[in-house]
Formats: structure tokens, C-alpha cells, sequence
């Protein structure tokens, strides 16, 4: 069992044949043809993205970042040329796969939904915000984080100052990127959930 879960991909692919095997059971497999379905399908995707993108930028503001003036120099180095390049990677893609998840699902919502969402019509102002709040993250994320990040990492050359300069900016960003998931969650709760 342990070897088992000791691989992330077999790990997910069972994740999966659960997923599937709840669909089976609860007969939801007749459903596969209808556009409700394939909406659902789209949603839980988004989330499950989401679920991704947040958690990371979640990871770095709560735990990496705090904890980095209390580990040893010499254990530095695994954190920024190991775990922080990983994370950075599913954290981009993470966010650029909401993003185009939860946009096409706003244009499976039928017409004109996803142009009333961003022009903020009335009855659905607050997922207009929630995406709007999101594509500002997944921009600060692509344009100001990763490429700070890839300076404060020594992925692309830069001197000491740069490097410096690099990490305080992307670390700021990425503070205004974790107030801004606050409102954002809360707007796309809301709408769902008729709490605006």
C-alpha cells in the first residue's frame, strides 16, 4: 500500500476511478450528453484548479515565506532551487487553468453571460468581480511574480541587488494577490450561492 501512494500519478489516477465510480453509481453516467452535465464537469474542474492556485499562493504567504528567516543557511538552497521553482510551476499553470476553466464555463452559461459577468449586470455583479479580482491575480502572477521569481531564484541571471529587489517585489505582489483571493472566493461563493 505504501509504494502505492508513494507515486503522485498513481495516487491521482485512483483519485480518479473514484471520481469515476461515484459518477457510475449515482447514474450520472446517462447524463453525459447533456450540456448540464458537461457544465458540472467544467465547474469542477475550475474548482479543483482553484483549489490548486489558492492553496500555493496560500503555502507561500502562510508557510514558506515566514519560515524562511528560521531555516539554517546551508538548508536554503533546497527551498530555492527545489521546492519553490516546483511550486512556482503548478502555481502559474494552476492559475492560468482557472482562469480558462472558469471563463469557459461562463460562456457555457449561455449567451451574452460571460460579457454581462465582466460589465457587471445586474444579478450577476458578483461573479463579474470575482473574475475580474482573478484575472488581476493570474496577471500579477504570469507578469510581475513568475518573472521576479525567476531572478530571487537565480533562474535567470541577475546581480545581488536585482535578485533582492526581485524578491521583495514579487513577495509583495504576491501579499496583494493573497488579499485580493479573499473578496475573490467571496464573490464567486456568493453568486452560486445567492449571497448577494
Amino acid at each position: 500500500m505504501a509504494a502505492f501512494f508513494s507515486s503522485l500519478g498513481r495516487t491521482i489516477i485512483a483519485g480518479m476511478v473514484l471520481v469515476i465510480a461515484l459518477v457510475i453509481v449515482m447514474g450520472a453516467g446517462g447524463r453525459v450528453g447533456e450540456h448540464g452535465w458537461w457544465a458540472f464537469v467544467m465547474r469542477w474542474l475550475h474548482i479543483m484548479t482553484g483549489i490548486m492556485w489558492v492553496g500555493l499562493l496560500f503555502y507561500f504567504n502562510f508557510v514558506q515565506t515566514p519560515s524562511m528567516p528560521k531555516i539554517p543557511d546551508e538548508h536554503k538552497p533546497a527551498i530555492g532551487k527545489v521546492i519553490a521553482p516546483a511550486a512556482l510551476f503548478w502555481f502559474r499553470w494552476s492559475a492560468l487553468a482557472t482562469v480558462i476553466l472558469g471563463l469557459m464555463l461562463a460562456g457555457m452559461k449561455g449567451k451574452g453571460y460571460l460579457v454581462n459577468a465582466l460589465t457587471f449586470t445586474p444579478g450577476v455583479q458578483a461573479i463579474g468581480i470575482g473574475m475580474w479580482l482573478a484575472l488581476i491575480m493570474a496577471f500579477n502572477v504570469w507578469f510581475i511574480i513568475w518573472p521576479n521569481q525567476k531572478k530571487a531564484l537565480g533562474i535567470v541571471a541577475a546581480s545581488p541587488e536585482e535578485k533582492a529587489l526581485a524578491a521583495r517585489r514579487a513577495g509583495l505582489v504576491s501579499r496583494i494577490n493573497t488579499m485580493l483571493a479573499l473578496p475573490m472566493l467571496f464573490s464567486m461563493v456568493a453568486q452560486q450561492n445567492g449571497g448577494l
